[in-house]
């Protein structure tokens, strides 16, 4: 076979690892994200877990501190039994863990279900975003941009599926039947060849930055993680629950709680695939810079926008944190190289999960304290703060989108490249 042939057969092979990776993201923030919408169907006289929303999304806890801890060690294993595996036992373990959560009888069964849930979802993004950046090659932006707004759906379609779903059959249903699609795609991955191409494309030579560039994206990008963590986690939870305060609170209006769920959500995926495609163009500062500026004026607005018109302000707040994540896991792609990338994608998104494990308890206290959903977006809105920061602190280098012009800048005595119009 002649080496041309080769190199087509490995990018056809990239190209159909890629659709699996994009559906295990929509996997895992929608399994994260079904008890939100379930439980407004859960909280009945006479059912099993009681009668107060707080209590129940409460359960969820053990499921994000889970999701968050075990994001830590996926790179370290993934060298002792291959990526490829890892996600085989992400698919199955969190489709088998969904249905064993639709069959939960008491509240700690639900919460050791959800809890399990959470273990294995945890293998997705250190692993699957670093199988993803590797087949995309040198300019990852779109392919990120792309696998984001699959996220995206994943988040987008939870309420409105699980309103669907929980209206047609019951809570359980809204659990047994995403749960069983997610381990059949899982036995589809494991029919899937070992990726071989990105393995090759990982070990090829990596431009070298200076050193004092590389700490400083580290440390802007780990504090962006635990804050964007907690306001990405919280905001998806209490959307559902913002819906109803805002538009209804009867139980025939909960399909439309699920809808208007979904569009708010919507706004982010678009927003993320305009994101991609402008980070490949872009320094990533630039990008970041006004996507941070909105967010803030955004998460004031939700907290006092009153019926309809929470849904566009939902919608601004939705493209701001959704659009910030594209932002976020390119940095690692541009200033990390591809035989530590996994490595740094486990702290960052274990950092990142720090924050958002606190984000079901603080829902639930400020809901249960205060009756309103108001204080938690101004609370958010207050972190929103350090992230415009963050984005003020992060490198604005042109050798970004011309890795080869790395090499004169980490030369001793080299001049920064100037951004035009920094």
């Amino acid at each position: 076979m002649t080496q041309g042939s080769m190199s087509h057969g490995n990018m056809t092979h990239d190209r159909r690892i890629i659709p699996f990776i994009n559906v295990a993201h929509s996997f895992t923030h929608y399994a994260l994200l079904v008890l939100p919408t379930a439980v407004l169907a859960m909280t009945e006289p006479g059912g099993a877990f009681g009668t107060e929303y707080g209590p129940i999304l409460a359960l969820a806890t053990g499921m994000f501190v889970l999701y968050g801890l075990f994001s830590l060690p996926q790179g370290w294993i993934a060298q002792r039994v291959g990526r490829p595996a890892l996600m085989a036992v992400f698919f199955v373990g969190t489709g088998l863990s969904m249905v064993a959560t639709g069959f939960a009888g008491s509240p700690w069964m639900l919460a050791l279900a959800l809890a399990a849930t959470g273990l294995f979802a945890s293998i997705y993004h250190p692993i699957g975003t670093a199988m993803l950046v590797d087949a995309a090659g040198d300019r990852p932006g779109r392919a990120i941009g792309i696998n984001g707004v699959c996220g995206n759906l994943g988040v987008a379609l939870a309420p409105v599926m699980t309103a669907f779903l929980a209206h047609q059959g019951g809570w359980r249903l809204a659990f047994l039947v995403p749960g069983a699609i997610c381990a059949v795609v899982g036995l589809a991955w494991m029919r899937m060849p070992s990726p071989e191409a990105s393995i090759r494309r990982a070990a090829r030579p990596f431009p070298e930055i200076p050193r004092h560039l590389v700490r400083r994206a580290v440390v802007v990008l780990l504090l962006i993680a635990v804050v964007s963590g907690l306001v990405f986690n919280a905001f998806t939870l209490l959307l559902p629950k913002l819906m109803q305060e805002r538009l209804g609170s009867t139980p025939d209006l909960l399909p439309l709680v699920g809808a208007a769920a979904f569009a708010a959500t919507l706004c982010g995926a678009l927003t993320q695939f305009t994101v991609g495609r402008m980070i490949d163009r872009h320094t990533l500062r630039r990008v970041f810079l006004p996507i941070s500026a909105f967010l803030v004026p955004g998460l004031v607005a939700v907290s006092f926008a009153p019926g309809w018109l929470v849904l566009p302000c939902a919608a601004l707040v939705s493209a701001g944190i959704f659009g910030q994540v594209t932002v976020n896991e390119t940095m690692t792609a541009r200033y990390i190289s591809p035989a530590l990338r996994a490595r740094m994608y486990s702290v960052r998104f274990f950092v990142g999960f720090v924050g958002a494990a606190a984000a079901p308890p603080v829902v639930a206290w400020f809901y249960e304290h205060t009756g309103s959903l108001a204080a938690v977006t101004l609370m958010m809105a207050g972190f929103g703060v350090n992230t415009l920061l963050c984005a003020l602190a992060f490198p604005n280098r042109r050798e970004e989108l011309a890795p080869e012009l790395w090499a004169a800048a980490a030369s001793p005595g080299a001049v920064p490249a100037p951004v035009a119009g920094k």
